[in-house]
């Protein structure tokens, strides 16, 4: 079970239909096209495009099963008073005294240029269940991160 945002699952969707309207036609296009140009046996052009093709439907069927299994998340439902899942958590870095906000996702919608961290991330990890004023330490790759949690917003 993939539990996600109203905008992460319209999102998937909209790029599974891109993919099976635009990309795939655009591909099968390519793959008749230089069927054309004759023997198959030294065509570069057929052989790319039956490899784009195959990476396509690979990509097709994992958005698919993602889909599948997926449930959208009402947010009005979730409780704000500790981090869970789609919380906007603010937080102070207490060794620089930086400000950060991040809104933990599924996997699937991460995306740290949107401040969207994966749930199964060490810092949402951390994060989780705790309350404002709590401060979590978080192992990451460059050391040890100590978060001040300032507010938590559903």
């Amino acid at each position: 079970m993939e539990y996600m945002s109203q905008e992460g699952y319209d999102k998937l969707v909209a790029e599974l239909r891109q993919l099976e309207s635009v990309e795939l036609p655009r591909v099968r296009d390519a793959i008749a096209e230089a069927r054309d140009k004759g023997d198959l046996s030294e065509n570069f052009e057929y052989h790319a495009a039956k490899r784009e093709q195959s990476r396509l439907l690979s990509r097709i069927r994992f958005k698919q099963r993602v889909l599948e299994h997926a449930r959208v998340v009402d947010i009005s439902l979730l409780g704000g008073d500790a981090v869970g899942l789609l919380s906007r958590v603010e937080m102070t870095n207490l060794d620089n005294d930086r400000k950060m906000a991040y809104t933990i996702v599924n996997p699937h919608e991460a995306n740290i240029h949107e401040g969207k961290i994966s749930i199964k991330s060490p810092i949402a990890q951390a994060l989780l269940k705790k309350r404002v004023g709590d401060i979590v330490e978080v192992r990451v790759p460059v050391g040890l991160l100590r978060l001040r949690i300032e507010s938590i917003h559903k």
